[in-house]
C-alpha cells in the first residue's frame, strides 16, 4: 500500500469516527434535554391540543346554538303570524338572554306585540335596549331607534325627536322617509311649518319612498304652502327642500 493510499484509508477512518462522535454528541444532548425539558414541553403540547380541541367544540357549538336561535326566533314570528302572541312570547324570551343578533330580534318582536297591545312605554323600552346596545349591527339599532321615538312621539320633547333622529333623516339614508316624517312632525310642534315643510316636500318627491308615506307628507307640504308634486317643483322649491332638511334646532318662522 503506497503512503497515499494509506493516508486517504486513514483519513476516511478519522471521518466516520468523527460522524460516530457526532452522532453519539448529540443523541446524548437529545437525551439530556428530553430528561430535563421531556416533561414540560409534553405537557405544553397536550395542553395545546386540548385548547384547540376546546376551540373547535365551542366553534361546533356556537353554530348549532345559532342555528337552533334562528330556528326558535322563526318559529315565534309564524306564531305571531298565526295571531297567537302568547306562544310567541314562550319562543322569545329565551332568545332575549343569547346572542347579541338573536336576542336583539326578540326584542324588536317582542316590543311590536306590546305596541299592538296598547303598552307603549314596555315596547319604547324595548327599542331603547335594542338601540343602546353597541354589540347590535348599526341597521338593526337604527331601526329601534326609529321605533322608539315613533312609539314616544306624543311624550318626547319635539327637540329629543329632531336631536335623535336627524342623522338618520337625511336623503339617501334608508330610515329618511320614516324618520324624516317624524322630524317634520316634532317640527310643527315647535311651532317651525318653515322647517317641516321643505321636509315634507322633498320625502314626497323621494320615488323609493312607500307610496302611502309620500301621499301624507305630501298632503302636509300642500297645507304648509310647499308644492310636492315633482313636475311643477321649481328650481327655488328644490332649493327649498334641500337648505330646511333636518338641521337640528334651526330657526323658526
Amino acid at each position: 500500500m503506497t503512503n497515499a493510499a494509506a493516508a486517504r484509508r486513514q483519513a476516511e477512518q478519522s471521518g466516520v469516527f468523527m460522524r460516530e462522535v457526532d452522532d453519539a454528541l448529540r443523541q446524548d444532548q437529545v437525551e439530556t434535554f428530553l430528561r430535563r425539558y421531556g416533561k414540560p414541553l409534553l405537557a405544553v403540547i397536550v395542553v395545546g391540543l386540548l385548547a384547540f380541541a376546546g376551540y373547535l367544540y365551542w366553534q361546533h357549538r356556537q353554530k348549532a346554538e345559532s342555528a337552533a336561535a334562528s330556528e326558535q326566533l322563526i318559529l315565534a314570528l309564524d306564531d305571531l303570524d298565526a295571531g297567537n302572541a302568547a306562544a310567541a312570547q314562550t319562543k322569545l324570551a329565551p332568545l332575549t338572554q343569547g346572542d347579541a343578533g338573536h336576542a336583539a330580534l326578540a326584542q324588536l318582536a317582542q316590543a311590536g306585540i306590546a305596541l299592538d297591545k296598547g303598552r307603549t312605554d314596555e315596547a319604547a323600552n324595548l327599542y331603547s335596549k335594542v338601540a343602546q346596545n353597541g354589540d347590535v349591527a348599526q341597521p338593526l339599532r337604527d331601526l329601534a331607534t326609529v321605533r322608539e321615538v315613533a312609539a314616544g312621539f306624543d311624550k318626547l320633547p319635539p327637540q329629543t325627536v329632531i336631536d335623535r333622529l336627524s342623522a338618520l333623516a337625511q336623503p339617501g339614508n334608508p330610515w329618511f322617509g320614516v324618520a324624516g316624517e317624524l322630524v317634520g312632525g316634532a317640527y310643527l310642534k315647535q311651532g317651525k311649518p318653515k322647517q317641516a315643510g321643505p321636509l315634507f316636500a322633498r320625502i314626497a318627491k323621494d320615488k323609493t319612498q312607500p307610496e302611502g308615506l309620500r301621499a301624507r307628507v305630501r298632503q302636509m307640504a300642500g297645507q304648509l304652502g310647499y308644492d310636492a308634486i315633482d313636475d311643477v317643483v321649481s328650481a327655488s322649491g328644490e332649493d327649498g327642500a334641500s337648505s330646511g332638511a333636518v338641521a337640528p334646532g334651526a330657526g323658526g318662522e
